[in-house]
């Protein structure tokens, strides 16, 4: 045991910490579709020229540069649409200052990689911790050759880490790319332009708290008026007083309606966004507020009525009721999804999937255990090298986009989501309890045998189980009997419940009725037959 590694303590997840509801826009009629246009391109050509300020600043950028750039664009719209504008440029910067040392930490965990492969013998086989060496002379050649190329990444990587400098892609690379194989993309030029306008413009304002409805910029009245200041170049689109323009459309927030009709009546700050959805020809209205951060039960108050152990795959969630002592109750229960297609059917999938799970966990008044994934370090290919299939099915996973939404949706209906470490749980469960639960009428698959090893894992037991008795002695005399209870747990060494029928194909009923006298049985200390009392002569 002693090449183990550590095993993390489970613990509490915590809960969300802000509310997002969307609507769509019903009822936009044409005039009210070019001003939104008008004021998110003149909005997003601001922000584009802000982001690159804040991204030439870098690790020199202080709160009187960030007063400087708010100045600037303050003539350009007004002060509330800057202050929106900085904020969300600034929050850009730390998001690729966050993805560029993700790529880092993957670049050195590449050469590590290859340089361990390379120093192996061609040929050496591998285990299932750590990488053999490579198969032939050509595959070390371009090895060697990537190696070098992945160090001049590295450097280049850290001399812009040290200084601050980051490159962001208003409207996103990926889009970007398509327009230069527009075939391939299954777009045309006019619909990639559409779609590159629409994800450039900026129409998303900060919320205040004490100002009219929370948010002055983009206000929503409580029966679903939406109306935006205009900035000042565009003043004269104005169809209200003091430069604002009312759309024709209403909102009504079916998904937490009361909520938020509840806080911009008490005039506490509510951001919103506007956006268009060009693939539908559809505009919608966002609105999120942030909320206090729940208040966690402790870990021992979420083991109190037993646990659910949840074990996450490529199609499907495998999960198993278990008791306070760890004992499996029930059968399996698996909740299928689909991650192919677009990510939106992607998302809803993950979504509707988790809904049964937690309406399920509610019926049954239990908490969740699952595990603490994070697949960062393990995407590389020169970790799993031609494992193409297992690399794809890795990046498929959905995790850190699960891991919120499960938080998010168990805290609506009050269950507690408990994190473990993922370490050997699969393993484990398969070699200790795939086999026992398996019967001629259940066939148990490695998923839900890890199911069971997440969940008293989380509950704080041992995943193995007790050795089972040798055949020729099923007493105590040898060995304990398969228990799952803890060894301080009351009554856990107590006779089991003696059911007297036809279901034992030896005993009639009515048989078997002293098997709770332990004087009766053949045990070390006890006698097998009652004593008898001696007579007088």
């Amino acid at each position: 045991m002693a090449d183990l590694r550590p095993i993390d303590a489970p613990f509490v997840a915590l809960g969300p910490s802000g509310v997002s509801i969307r609507d769509r826009l019903k009822g936009l009629i044409g005039a009210d579709e070019e001003v939104l246009r008008l004021v998110g391109e003149h909005l997003g050509q601001l922000a584009a020229r802000d982001l690159k300020d804040r991204c030439a600043a870098g690790l020199d950028h202080d709160t009187d540069a960030w007063a400087d750039r708010k100045r600037v664009l303050t003539g350009e719209s007004s002060s509330r649409w800057a202050g929106s504008i900085t904020r969300a440029m600034h929050d850009q910067w730390a998001l690729s200052r966050r993805a560029q040392l993700a790529h880092i930490q993957g670049l050195e965990a590449g050469i590590r990689t290859i340089a361990y492969r390379l120093s192996l013998p061609l040929g050496e086989k591998g285990s299932k911790r750590a990488p053999g060496g490579y198969r032939t002379v050509q595959e070390w050649f371009a090895k060697s050759r990537r190696l070098q190329v992945l160090r001049d990444r590295l450097e280049r990587e850290r001399s812009d880490w040290q200084v601050g400098r980051v490159r962001v892609v208003r409207g996103g690379k990926r889009l970007l790319r398509h327009r230069h194989h527009l075939e391939v993309a299954g777009l045309t030029e006019a619909e990639w332009r559409r779609r590159w306008e629409a994800q450039r413009r900026f129409l998303q304002a900060d919320g205040e708290s004490g100002k009219r409805y929370g948010n002055e910029t983009i206000r929503v009245t409580p029966d679903g008026e939406v109306s935006v200041k205009l900035p000042a170049p565009l003043a004269h689109l104005a169809n209200a007083q003091h430069g604002r323009y009312v759309l024709a459309a209403k909102v009504s927030f079916p998904h937490r309606r009361d909520a938020w009709r509840q806080r911009i009546t008490a005039n506490r700050a509510v951001a919103y966004r506007i956006h268009e959805d060009v693939d539908r020809c559809r505009w919608y209205l966002t609105a999120s507020w942030t909320i206090p951060a729940a208040q966690t039960v402790p870990l021992r108050a979420a083991r109190v009525n037993g646990i659910i152990g949840v074990d996450t795959n490529a199609d499907h969630f495998a999960a198993w009721r278990l008791d306070e002592h760890g004992n499996p109750m029930g059968g399996p229960r698996r909740f299928f999804y689909d991650l192919s297609g677009n990510a939106e059917h992607r998302d809803a999938q993950v979504r509707h999937a988790l809904i049964r799970l937690l309406h399920w966990a509610k019926r049954h008044e239990r908490n969740l255990a699952i595990e603490n994934l994070n697949f960062e370090a393990d995407k590389t290919r020169e970790k799993h090298g031609r494992r193409k299939r297992f690399r794809k099915l890795i990046c498929g996973m959905p995790v850190a986009k699960l891991r919120s939404r499960l938080v998010g949706m168990a805290a609506e209906l009050g269950i507690t989501v408990v994190g473990v470490d993922p370490a050997y749980t699969s393993k484990w469960g398969v070699q200790h309890w795939q086999r026992p639960l398996t019967s001629t009428n259940r066939k148990i698959t490695r998923h839900d045998a890890a199911s069971v090893a997440i969940g008293r894992r989380a509950l704080g037991h041992r995943i193995r189980r007790r050795t089972t008795p040798p055949p020729d002695d099923q007493s105590d005399r040898r060995g304990h009997r398969i228990a799952q209870a803890e060894p301080g747990a009351r009554r856990r060494e107590g006779t089991r419940p003696r059911i007297p029928g036809p279901r034992t194909r030896s005993d009639g009923a009515g048989r078997g009725e002293n098997a709770g006298n332990q004087c009766a049985q053949h045990r070390s200390g006890h006698a097998a037959e009652p004593a008898q009392p001696m007579l007088s002569l």
